[in-house]
């Protein structure tokens, strides 16, 4: 039994939550076993110190720290702990107990295994305290490689984010079936342009209900402010996993398109960065200046009427100028009501009249039943064309088994057919399919050309906002001026605007609602319109 009353030991236990130290015992397990030993052996603990902190960098363990120090003053001169690797992963560490162990100012270090004392040779010591610190950069760069690999593999290495759940047995990241379409709805908000961040936020957990997941000790919550913004402004969400800005395409399912992910950028502000909003105004963050491209933000004055004491408020947009790069001149403010005009003038010129819209898309409707026709055509085409490779394909199989062509042969002519199937054999877009799709879309397109103006005038904040957002693209204010560059399918509405009115005014409305020629002809309007669809590029 030991008994050398003149050393007073520190205990020192340590366990870090990373992947070094998951087969090492837990705190209170070293504490008692620690404590056991010294009572067989007769030591002296003064003080027990206990910490959850990596020893992998210096100075990043403050309890470890106040021990060195309380030894450099000769309150201890020992310390006791479970293996040398728990006092030091690092050679910074590693090289002040060994030097305070040469001077005796610390006289021993007893361990579950073994004394080191200031006399015995100093090799032993720093072998062993340098083979923790060599395992400590080994497991770095193994983790560093795997995770790379991972990386390359399409897999983003930890923690899942919000929406997606870590499959041990896989190591892949599947949906959350629970959170996953709450949050592509979240999506969805924020990308038509009139919700703010906070807003989403709120409908998501009061209206929506949504919790974060369940983990041991955190989770089951509302997701918070913070988190909104990190999940909008996340990559992995698009299908590319970021890494030390290096894009690698992932292989879990994506819950937005990258076009949806750089729209939504947009809207918050370049490189995602949110805005603090006090008000609620139509049409910030929408336009830009062109000069510094900042956004334009408004403002609300308030003026009190010295006669009447009546208090009149003013709403004004102006460019924030936060660019530190570009100095900005455009000073000028734009008042809401000049903002108005110009933008229900500009959907003025993309409008026709609502009695066009039936037939407009009755033309479509007749147009799509011709372009079914042709594609049928094309399929039959394309289906004897296959039979016929097919058939050679087959030839040559049959060719070669007769040993009347050799295998470079073979070879050479099999590959061009064996593209040629392939290519063929995706399967296209079904005519049906397709012209519903397109006679979709041309609905909303022609719906938008005969009711956008009036919605406009009559619509809230939110709804003219929606309007001038999809009307068109790269929308700016210069020297008080609005400039929006509109969809390419928007373009014909302009350039033949005051063909389509005189056409429309030589029609009459029939009792049913419908229209008709008032000479029985109305093919010049039949013309124009038929143009015009053909230059909706969707």
């Amino acid at each position: 039994m030991k008994n050398d009353k003149q050393i007073k030991y520190f205990l020192y236990a340590r366990k870090s939550s990373e992947s070094e130290d998951r087969q090492v015992q837990s705190i209170d397990d070293q504490v008692g076993r620690l404590e056991r030993i010294a009572k067989d052996m007769g030591l002296h603990i003064k003080h027990i110190y206990t910490e959850a902190k990596s020893a992998k960098k210096p100075n990043n363990r403050p309890l470890f720290d106040e021990m060195m120090r309380r030894i450099e003053n000769g309150e201890a001169n020992g310390i006791l702990c479970w293996h040398l690797n728990r006092l030091s992963r690092n050679p910074i560490d590693s090289g002040k107990i060994s030097w305070l162990l040469q001077q005796e100012v610390i006289k021993s270090i007893q361990t579950m295994e073994k004394e080191f004392k200031p006399e015995d040779n100093v090799l032993l010591f720093s072998v062993e305290s340098g083979m923790a610190n060599q395992f400590c950069r080994e497991l770095s760069v193994n983790v560093k490689r795997g995770n790379q690999k991972k990386r390359e593999d399409g897999w983003r290495p930890g923690i899942a984010p919000t929406g997606y759940l870590n499959d041990l047995a896989t190591h892949t990241m599947p949906i959350d079936p629970l959170r996953f379409r709450l949050l592509r709805k979240a999506w969805d908000l924020i990308l038509t342009g009139n919700y703010t961040v906070p807003q989403v936020a709120d409908k998501l957990n009061n209206e929506w209900g949504f919790r974060t997941i369940k983990k041991k000790r955190l989770g089951d919550k509302p997701l918070a402010l913070s988190g909104m913004y990190k999940i909008f402004t996340n990559i992995f969400y698009a299908g590319i996993i970021e890494h030390n800005g290096t894009h690698y395409p992932g292989k879990h399912q994506a819950m937005i398109t990258m076009d949806e992910f750089d729209r939504t950028q947009i809207i918050l502000g370049y490189k995602g960065k949110p805005r603090p909003k006090k008000h609620h105004f139509a049409f910030t963050g929408l336009f830009r200046c062109p000069e510094c491209g900042c956004s334009y933000t408004a403002e609300t004055k308030r003026k009190i009427n010295k006669k009447t004491g009546k208090i009149k408020e003013y709403t004004y947009y102006h460019c924030t100028r936060r660019s530190r790069k570009i100095k900005c001149t455009q000073n000028k403010v734009l008042e809401e009501g000049k903002l108005f005009e110009q933008l229900e003038f500009e959907l003025a010129k993309y409008t026709i009249p609502q009695e066009l819209l039936s037939l407009a898309l009755e033309i479509i409707e007749s147009r799509k039943d011709t372009k079914a026709d042709d594609e049928k055509i094309i399929a039959d085409t394309r289906q004897q064309t296959l039979e016929k490779l097919k058939n050679q394909q087959s030839n040559l199989i049959r060719m070669r088994s007769n040993d009347m062509i050799d295998d470079e042969e073979f070879r050479i002519q099999s590959e061009p057919i064996k593209k040629e199937i392939e290519k063929l054999s995706k399967e296209p877009m079904s005519a049906e399919d397709r012209k519903e799709k397109t006679l979709e879309l041309t609905e909303k397109t022609f719906a938008f050309y005969a009711y956008a103006h009036k919605a406009f005038l009559t619509g809230d904040d939110e709804t003219r906002r929606e309007l001038i957002f999809h009307l068109g693209s790269n929308h700016a204010i210069k020297d008080k001026i609005t400039a929006i560059q509109a969809k390419e399918w928007f373009l014909p509405v302009v350039n033949k605007h005051d063909d389509i009115q005189r056409e429309f005014e030589r029609l009459e409305p029939m009792k049913s609602g419908c229209i008709k020629a008032k000479s029985g002809q109305s093919s010049p309007l039949l013309s124009t319109m038929h143009g015009w669809r053909e230059s909706n590029p969707r």
